[in-house]
């Protein structure tokens, strides 16, 4: 069963991180990533800019478009994991183990499909 963990941090203390902290912490993350990827259950995952550099585009009528990300919180979305694993109580397992690697913020763990136009993938 295919689940988005959806990263949650504060953007201003992840991206004030120094050189090392940052790779102190992506050393940590990579002993669960190669765990995940041993098992066959990691899928694409991502790391996002800072959020100053996003878009957003509003669906209004006429649609327009803000700097920015779409909402206005604490803490900000600054990456994703699609792993491939039984059921949720598997999935909260890996954000845990993430959880353990990575100070502060928080994972949403949310089922999810993939989907392609007309047809539907698991």
């Amino acid at each position: 069963m295919l689940f988005m963990l959806i990263c949650y941090n504060n953007e201003a203390q992840v991206m004030g991180w120094t050189q090392e902290e940052d790779d102190a912490v992506m050393g940590r993350l990579s002993v669960v990533h190669d765990k995940l990827i041993a098992e066959g259950k990691l899928g694409p995952s991502g790391r996002l800019q800072a959020t100053g550099s996003a878009k957003t585009l509003v669906k209004s009528d006429p649609p327009f478009v803000h700097d920015g990300p779409y909402a206005e919180t604490k803490e900000q979305f600054l990456g994703f994991y699609v792993i491939d694993v039984a059921d949720m109580d598997d999935a909260l397992d890996v954000a845990r183990q993430l959880g353990k690697a990575n100070p502060g913020g928080a994972y949403e763990v949310r089922p999810m499909r993939l989907y392609a136009p007309g047809e539907a993938v698991g």
